[in-house]
């Protein structure tokens, strides 16, 4: 469990707070690429660690991200016309550049534009998605080069959904790997008990720290064949890797197709935006069937791709079927991660921790607590977080059989560092 006082520091993210000036330490991910499809497009809405924002881009081809209101009268942005390398306010034709430059007033005839800039926060396009960074300029660490935005568009997919409760819940519950065979469970085929992968038993979860976060690993018991090893990455402060594409049913070491991840992001304290990411591995295109996102719940099917936001949601108990849970799956949700948002949103907007009663299958929970309190400590004393380095760039995660007498770490290692450990 964590104190009152613990919880709070680690949940609440608005500016100033210590878990807020943490997160802005590293490069966040602000919009898909493609809701800024051109030159001069329309704004697109923002929302991180409790600021509202506007992005656009301008003629150039740069990419803005302000504060959304405008600094005269405090109208929206959003609103504004994107023309001619700035974007403009309806309301009395205030005009501000990417950098957040007011350089037109239309409605001043003794224009006093150099007194005015708007808040702006620097911006980079990589892997389809658009980054950002809030925290200090002189502190910018590395750009976030993880292995999926350097392959090819057609090797990749990114969705975004948003989730209605805090960061931190959201995050443990996408980082813990005991409750796939139960909440995830189908009864024909798939997760759970008939599958292919760890078939419903109880994981041993072991945790290794590394400069970037740790890597940690689910092991099955499957008797005489061994143990099914799902292997993991939590790169901090929000992302994870983990094995993607079907589940191992052969003893082949290169038998992942793709890995998969998610980063769970903060908007305000009770909101964050879920972003799912899949890249292969193989050098193959992922498929059509890939990138709809059917099963795990996060394709057009299951969210709303103006908005963001799931069909299933707590104003309409995530459409859980009684029938289906009888008959079908665990849960009667349709959608992996469909059933994820269920559970970690029921918990209320910030979960009460200090109710907690964690095991041995939460240590990746509680070893993510404690390093996002060092971080935090660190960088109230001045330093460096750990994460902001280049050692995730080239990290992969794999599953698969390895024999009882063989450590996990031997046979997988060489595979989840392809670059060398």
């Amino acid at each position: 469990m964590l104190s009152v006082q613990d919880n709070e520091r680690l949940t609440r993210i608005g500016p100033g707070t210590p878990m807020g000036d943490t997160l802005r330490r590293y490069w966040l991910p602000a919009l898909l690429a493609w809701e800024l499809p051109a030159p001069d497009c329309p704004p697109a809405r923002v929302q991180l660690l409790g600021e509202k924002l506007v992005a656009f881009r301008d003629t150039h081809g740069r990419i803005g991200l302000l504060g959304e209101f405008c600094p005269h009268r405090r109208a929206s942005l959003w609103l504004g016309r994107n023309e001619a390398c700035g974007l403009r306010c309806v309301y009395h034709g205030w005009k501000f550049d990417v950098e957040g430059n007011c350089v037109d007033q239309m409605n001043e005839s003794d224009p006093f534009t150099d007194k005015i800039h708007l808040k702006a926060y620097p911006t980079v396009e990589l892997g389809g998605v658009i980054w950002t960074y809030m925290g200090p300029r002189d502190l910018q660490p590395p750009l976030p080069k993880f292995a999926w935005t350097q392959v090819p568009d057609t090797h990749r997919h990114i969705s975004k959904v948003i989730q209605e409760c805090n960061w931190l819940q959201a995050l443990e519950g996408g980082i813990d790997t005991s409750h796939a065979q139960i909440l995830h469970r189908y009864f024909v085929g798939g997760i759970g008990p008939t599958g292919p992968g760890a078939r419903g038993s109880a994981p041993k979860v072991e945790v290794d720290v590394t400069a970037y976060g740790y890597r940690y690993a689910g092991v099955y018991p499957r008797g005489d064949e061994g143990h099914f090893v799902r292997t993991y990455h939590y790169v901090m402060p929000f992302t994870q890797l983990r094995p993607g594409g079907r589940d191992v049913q052969t003893r082949s070491l290169v038998s992942n197709p793709r890995v998969d991840g998610h980063m769970w992001v903060p908007m305000d304290d009770e909101t964050c935006m879920v972003w799912n990411w899949q890249y292969s591995i193989n050098g193959e295109p992922l498929t059509e069937e890939e990138r709809a996102e059917k099963q795990l719940g996060n394709g057009p099917a299951h969210v709303d791709q103006t908005t963001f936001r799931s069909f299933a949601h707590a104003g309409n108990n995530w459409m859980i079927d009684r029938d289906a849970q009888r008959t079908q799956s665990f849960t009667g949700i349709d959608g992996i991660n469909t059933q994820d948002r269920a559970v970690q949103e029921s918990m209320g907007p910030i979960v009460d921790r200090s109710q907690e009663h964690l095991g041995p299958a939460d240590r990746a929970i509680i070893m993510a607590r404690q390093l996002l309190l060092q971080a935090v400590k660190t960088v109230q004393d001045g330093g460096v977080p750990p994460g902001v380095d280049t050692s995730y760039y080239s990290v992969q995660a794999v599953h698969d059989i390895v024999p009882r007498d063989v450590d996990w770490r031997e046979a997988l290692l060489p595979l989840m560092y392809p670059s060398g450990v």
